[in-house]
């Protein structure tokens, strides 16, 4: 969780100015959707990206 949260302060909130909480959250939401859950390596993937695995596992089964 350490990680998360720094990533998340590094690479968004230090960033960025929101002027509303409701701002904040939703960048907040955007950033994990978009590019935390989908873009980071996972152990259990071969270090790979979700996509990354999706793609591979795509060329596997051609």
């Amino acid at each position: 969780m350490e990680s998360f949260f720094g990533a998340l302060k590094r690479e968004l909130v230090h960033r960025h100015r929101f002027a509303t909480r409701a701002q904040a959250r939703q960048a907040i939401f955007v950033w994990i959707q978009a590019w935390y859950n989908r873009r980071r390596l996972h152990s259990a993937l071969g270090y790979a990206s979700p996509e990354q695995w999706e793609q591979q596992e795509l060329l596997k089964a051609a």
